[in-house]
């Protein structure tokens, strides 16, 4: 069993490490002595599962979460449960594989209409009209 991205992609639980760490969210003094944060660690570099184009996408969408081994490393901690940090940072993962998976629109390139360019050469040569009454006037020399 593994982790379902897409229906055509699934990350084995093997690939995935995920360990306990002692949480700063709510929960008292309780916080203090259970470890309820979860950490998702997955390896780019070594998965089996990924293509090479796969690997490249992610590592150009989710280089600052990258670390320089090649780890992608997530945290949850806002529960006080364990299984809920745990269920919340799977859910993470998963989010963030599939946002970077879809494809990117094309940019459309769009263009002033001939109005608005006209009405701002209007604009400007009203501006420089103004201006040049307000240059000072050099006396004549007689």
């Amino acid at each position: 069993m593994g982790v379902v991205i897409s229906q055509f992609l699934e990350i084995p639980d093997s690939e995935l490490q995920l360990t306990a760490v002692r949480s700063r969210g709510p929960g008292g003094q309780h916080v203090n002595k259970v470890s309820t944060g979860m950490v998702l660690e997955f390896n780019l570099q070594e998965s089996a599962t990924l293509n090479d184009w796969q690997k490249q996408r992610l590592v150009k969408y989710l280089k600052p979460r990258i670390n320089q081994q090649g780890i992608l490393r997530l945290q949850a901690q806002r529960h006080r449960s364990q299984s809920a940090n745990r269920q919340e940072v799977i859910e993470k993962f998963v989010s963030l594989l599939q946002e970077s998976f879809r494809p990117t629109k094309a940019r459309v390139p769009t263009r002033i209409p001939k109005q608005t360019r006209e009405r701002r050469l209007i604009e400007k040569k009203q501006r420089s009209q103004i201006k040049g009454v307000r240059k000072s006037v050099r006396p004549v020399d007689e």
